[in-house]
């Protein structure tokens, strides 16, 4: 089965909610991502700002803050980048240095509580020493009745130049939505972090599209950022 262009996944998605993407660009180069799309006023009235060594989403405006829409979204300590879509992130990362394995420092995360949603807690690790290797996890609820996690663990290895790896906390047409896909591999035509970034601002919905970053693993205050102005 062949795999779709990044673009046209994300496209076809009108409203994915948070994204986190791993690729390798065709310069050979391992780049992170992440996208913030909203739908409400509140959600859309944020950006992403660099502080040292971490990726912050903040309001824009006196909104108070709200742990789910507001936090550390990538992070990097010591030997170690995390990046994802809430407070799990600077978990993961405390985790890591503390020397647990990827597999463990992703275990035990709970998805959002905030029904009916119940959207899944993403989340992406690299070793910057080895960044050939990423793992990926997701905290998500069950489609039944059941209210305990599902916790899915991913280890991503030797993408290929063109290759990449998606997840979404949603699969919307804009107006219903459900849980995204557990991951989707993509092809990328994008050269390196800037173009990256390019791709991935062009296929959002501008209707919804708030924030959107790339980053290589080893330098992320020199990450690329977008923000949308309203």
């Amino acid at each position: 089965m062949s795999m779709q262009p990044l673009h046209e996944i994300l496209q076809a998605n009108r409203y994915p909610g948070r994204s986190v993407v791993w690729a390798r660009t065709l310069d050979g180069v391992m780049c992170g991502g992440y996208l913030l799309t909203g739908r409400s006023p509140v959600s859309q009235a944020r950006v992403f700002r660099l502080v040292d060594q971490e990726l912050i989403v903040v309001p824009t405006g006196p909104a108070a803050n709200d742990p789910l829409r507001h936090y550390i979204a990538a992070t990097a300590r010591g030997d170690w980048l995390a990046f994802g879509n809430g407070k799990q992130v600077a978990t993961v990362a405390d985790r890591l240095q503390e020397g647990q394995s990827p597999a463990a420092a992703l275990n035990g995360l709970e998805y959002e509580p905030d029904p009916p949603i119940f959207t899944p807690r993403i989340t992406v690790i690299v070793n910057v020493n080895s960044p050939a290797d990423a793992w990926f996890g997701a905290a998500r609820r069950s489609l039944s009745d059941r209210t305990s996690t599902n916790l899915l663990t991913l280890s991503v290895r030797d993408l290929a130049p063109g290759d990449a790896v998606l997840m979404t906390t949603y699969v919307s047409d804009g107006q219903q939505l459900v849980t995204g896909e557990p991951f989707l591999e993509a092809l990328t035509k994008a050269t390196d972090k800037h173009n990256l970034l390019d791709e991935l601002w062009q296929a959002l919905d501008p209707r919804f599209r708030v924030a959107a970053a790339t980053f290589t693993p080893q330098d992320l205050a020199a990450a690329t950022l977008r923000n949308q102005t309203r």
